[in-house]
């Protein structure tokens, strides 16, 4: 994930660092008021927030378009879909996810215990999200938060304050206590140092792997957690039987969508040698038709800055340079920042676009022989957020997704399952760690209580209690033996053994 490109045309006030730390202690009062109520009532009141989405949808659509230049239509399906989708899911699913467990005890040894796992608010959660998708990322991590009982302080992107600002509005549409909910505007290489200075209770933090690096060894310091989303450089490996169209247009679709500015968006793909020319062919048709602009016909906006025009114009000249061609390129209606799409061919992985997140329309095809060289060379990248496997054939399919170092794999789809809010999102290796979305988001803005209960019925102490003996020892080796020996005798004998270092329980 990029940083935020430097063009804020925000007129919100700026926060101050200093301020934050008031803002926390804030947080904190109105957070233990939230937290008292029931998980239901608290559903109750932020259920009104899709009602709220829904009436202003078209507006709020506008504004994203007009924020980040993304088309309406790429503002629609993959940020306010999925974000109606999330507010109806989380407020049904958070009470059964707050719901307390009961594991068992694993061993009679304990059977006079009883144990309750509860999942508790950490207090305050602090958010700091990205300008590639203002409203959706973001949306889901505040939501989850306050569900869960936490107060939120959240940072948008100083580049996307349009956005930012919708969204504030969006979750104070459910008239929550005064203090729970702050939304700061500050330029991002400062949010950081206030969040964890300030005294945050966890920090969500979605950006590069640079600053991912410097946040956690900065949280380290008062061993603060955090949830770190820090972008890709996804592979797509496409298997000889798959149908070509098809994997055609997703690579197309996943690899240009949104000016490439996804961080789980298609960059390497592997085809299979015996379709290579075929899949080739078909990508060119695909891109032929697409239009990169503001226009009314173009599929695709514009990238969100020059920063962002220029970083994706120094991996393309770098692959270039070092022998790579452009096999298709888009059209471009010629508007400022509008960056057409390019399908690359003979690349190497000594070329920057086999090796870096591109954050731009540009996918570049490799062939292979066998599936252990396209497994391997999509494991090449220290990146690890997604990645494709597209085949007819299910255990094809199930084969090659173990074998590939990914926090998400899909199956003849790529670039939607950050869209399906029951389905954890995030990565390994150097795209992060923690996940969103999901049971397990909800459990990464919950730590964890155990309550373990002794049944006093049961005895009045536990037989390894002081004094010890060879009775107690006895009888702890006894208890292994009846419940792990090999042979019947063994079992009986341990038995015996253990009963009688049992007595002294009562």
């Amino acid at each position: 994930m990029e940083e935020s490109p430097d063009n804020n045309t925000a007129t919100l006030s700026r926060t101050g660092a200093a301020e934050v730390k008031a803002i926390v202690e804030r947080a904190r009062s109105a957070q233990r008021e939230w937290a008292s109520i029931s998980v239901k009532e608290r559903c109750r009141v932020l259920s009104s927030v899709r009602a709220f989405l829904l009436e202003n949808i078209d507006g709020i659509a506008e504004g994203i378009s007009r924020d980040c230049g993304k088309t309406a239509l790429d503002a629609l399906a993959a940020e306010l879909v999925p974000a109606v989708a999330a507010a109806g899911y989380y407020c049904k699913m958070a009470p059964r996810f707050l719901k307390p467990e009961c594991p068992g005890t694993g061993t009679v040894l304990f059977y006079n215990k009883r144990t309750r796992i509860f999942r508790e608010p950490y207090g305050v959660i602090g958010i700091i999200s990205p300008w590639n998708y203002p409203f959706s990322i973001p949306f889901s991590e505040v939501l989850t938060a306050l569900l869960a009982g936490n107060a939120v302080i959240l940072k948008t992107a100083s580049a996307t304050q349009i956005t930012g600002n919708m969204l504030k509005e969006t979750i104070k549409s459910a008239s929550l206590p005064t203090g729970l909910f702050n939304y700061v505007n500050m330029p991002g290489p400062e949010a950081g140092d206030a969040f964890l200075d300030g005294g945050v209770d966890k920090l969500l933090f979605t950006g590069s792997v640079e600053a991912g690096k410097y946040l956690s060894r900065k949280a380290a310091d008062t061993l603060t957690p955090l949830s770190l989303e820090l972008g890709g450089n996804d592979p797509m490996i496409v298997c000889s039987d798959a149908d070509i169209e098809t994997a055609a247009a997703g690579a197309v679709w996943a690899g240009f969508h949104n000016a490439g500015q996804s961080c789980g968006a298609v960059e390497r793909v592997y085809v299979h040698s015996e379709i290579y020319r075929e899949f080739l062919e078909a990508l060119k048709r695909r891109t032929d038709t697409i239009c990169a602009g503001s226009g009314a016909a173009c599929d695709i906006g514009p990238v969100a800055s020059t920063k962002q025009a220029d970083s994706v114009k120094g991996i393309l000249d770098d692959a270039l340079s070092k022998g790579a061609s452009v096999y298709a390129e888009s059209a471009s209606d010629g508007t400022e920042l509008a960056v057409p799409c390019r399908v690359l061919i003979n690349v190497d992985s000594g070329m920057r676009v086999m090796n870096e997140e591109i954050f731009g329309p540009v996918i570049a095809v490799v062939p292979y022989e066998k599936e252990e060289e396209a497994v391997e060379m999509a494991n090449r990248s220290l990146l690890g957020l997604t990645a494709s496997v597209w085949t007819s054939e299910r255990r094809t399919a199930q084969r090659i997704s173990r074998k590939l170092n990914s926090g998400t794999v899909t199956v003849n789809d790529h670039l939607m399952s950050h869209g399906i809010p029951s389905v954890p999102w995030g990565g390994i290796r150097h795209s992060g760690s923690g996940r969103t979305h999901g049971k397990e988001g909800f459990m990464e803005v919950t730590r964890t209580r155990v309550v373990v209960e002794d049944v006093r019925a049961a005895g009045r102490m536990n037989f390894w209690w002081y004094p010890g003996g060879q009775v107690v020892y006895e009888g702890l080796k006894g208890a292994l033996d009846f419940l792990f020996g090999r042979s019947v005798p063994a079992r009986l004998k341990g038995l015996k053994l253990m009963l009688r270092a049992m007595r002294r329980k009562f």
